[in-house]
C-alpha cells in the first residue's frame, strides 16, 4: 500500500519546505557575498603591508586571502547552482554541488598550505629584519578585527543553515584570525628577539591548514556518499512515528541528505483493518509533523499491514 499525498498535506508540507530553503538560501548567499567583500578588503591592505614590510609571515597571509578571496567568489558561483530547485533533468535537486564545492574548497585549503610552509621554511633558514613593522602591525590589528566579524557572523549562518559551503569558507578565515595574530607575534619577537620567528609562525598556521582541509573532505565526502542523518535526527524521526496512536512501527528507515534538503523513507506498520482512507490520513498526520520537524525534507511512507511484516522487522521497528 503505497502513500499518497492530499492536495492541502502536501501544499502544506511544500509551503514548510519553501519557508525553509528560502530562509537557507537567504543566508547563505549573503555568508559568501560578506565574505568576498571582507576578503577584498584584506587581500589590498595586506598585499600593502607587504610590500611595505617585507615580512615573510606577512607574505603567507597575504597569499591565504588571495585564496580566500578566489574561493569565497567561487562559492557564490556555485550557491547558484546548489539553491537551484529540482528540475527535469534534477528530480533531487543540486544540493550535492554544495558537497563538491567543499572538496574544492580544501584543495585551496591545501594549497594555502603548501604555500605557507615552504615560505616559513626558506624565512627560518635566512631570517632578516622586518622593516616599517609598525604599519604592519596596523594593518594585522585591522585584518584581525574584520576577520573576528566575518567569522562571528559565518558561525551565525553555520548554525542557522548547517551549509559546507560556508563551514568550509569559515576555516580559512578562522586561519587568518591566527596567521593575523602569528603576524603580530612574528614582528614583535623579530626585533631582535627571535629573528626566526617571522618564519615559525608561518609554518605552524600552514600545518594548522592542513589539518583543517582534511576536516573539509570528511565533511564533504560524509554527504556525497548518501550517508545516514545524525542520531539525533533518526531519534527524532523513530520518535515522531511511533508517539503517533495508530502507528504499531516502523521498519527499513532510510534518510540522506543532499545539501540542505533531507530525504526520509520508512514502511509504516498500521493495523490489517484499516481502510486505504485512513491510512492516507494517517501517513499524511507522520508526514506533516516529520516536515515540520526536519524541514525542508521530503518523507516517503509505504505503509505496511501489521501481519504481513516478518518478525525480524518488527524487532527492528522496537529498536
Amino acid at each position: 500500500m503505497s502513500e499518497q499525498k492530499s492536495p492541502n498535506n502536501s501544499q502544506n508540507n511544500s509551503q514548510s519546505n519553501f519557508s525553509h530553503s528560502t530562509d537557507y538560501a537567504y543566508w547563505v548567499r549573503l555568508a559568501a557575498i560578506t565574505a568576498s567583500s571582507v576578503a577584498l578588503i584584506l587581500v589590498i591592505i595586506k598585499l600593502y603591508a607587504w610590500i611595505i614590510s617585507d615580512s615573510s609571515a606577512m607574505l603567507a597571509s597575504t597569499t591565504d586571502s588571495i585564496l580566500d578571496l578566489f574561493a569565497s567568489v567561487m562559492n557564490i558561483v556555485i550557491l547558484r547552482f546548489a539553491l537551484a530547485p529540482a528540475d527535469e533533468e534534477h528530480k533531487f535537486g543540486h544540493g550535492k554541488a554544495e558537497s563538491l564545492a567543499g572538496l574544492v574548497q580544501a584543495a585551496f585549503v591545501l594549497g594555502s598550505a603548501i604555500l605557507l610552509i615552504f615560505n616559513g621554511v626558506e624565512r627560518v633558514m635566512n631570517p632578516r629584519a622586518i622593516v616599517q613593522s609598525d604599519i604592519a602591525i596596523w594593518v594585522s590589528i585591522i585584518a584581525i578585527l574584520l576577520t573576528l566579524f566575518l567569522v562571528v557572523f559565518q558561525r551565525y549562518v553555520i548554525k542557522r543553515t548547517g551549509s559546507i559551503v560556508i563551514s568550509a569558507d569559515a576555516l580559512h578565515y578562522q586561519s587568518d584570525l591566527l596567521l593575523n595574530l602569528g603576524v603580530l607575534a612574528a614582528i614583535f619577537l623579530s626585533q631582535g628577539i627571535w629573528l626566526q620567528a617571522d618564519g615559525a609562525f608561518t609554518i605552524a598556521v600552514g600545518l594548522y591548514l592542513i589539518f583543517g582541509a582534511g576536516q573539509i573532505i570528511y565533511q564533504s565526502v560524509y554527504q556525497l556518499m548518501d550517508h545516514e542523518l545524525n542520531a539525533e535526527d533518526l531519534a527524532q524521526i523513530k520518535s515522531i512515528i511511533l508517539s503517533h496512536e495508530h502507528a504499531l512501527g516502523l521498519h527499513e528507515l532510510r534518510t540522506r541528505q543532499s545539501g540542505v534538503q533531507r530525504f526520509i523513507q520508512f514502511h509504516l506498520e498500521l493495523e490489517d483493518n484499516l481502510s486505504l482512507l485512513e491510512a492516507h490520513s494517517i501517513g499524511n498526520e507522520i508526514e506533516a509533523e516529520i516536515c515540520q520537524a526536519l524541514a525542508p525534507c521530503e518523507v516517503f511512507i509505504h505503509h505496511d499491514p501489521t501481519s504481513v511484516v516478518p518478525e525480524e522487522l518488527k524487532v527492528e521497528s522496537s529498536n
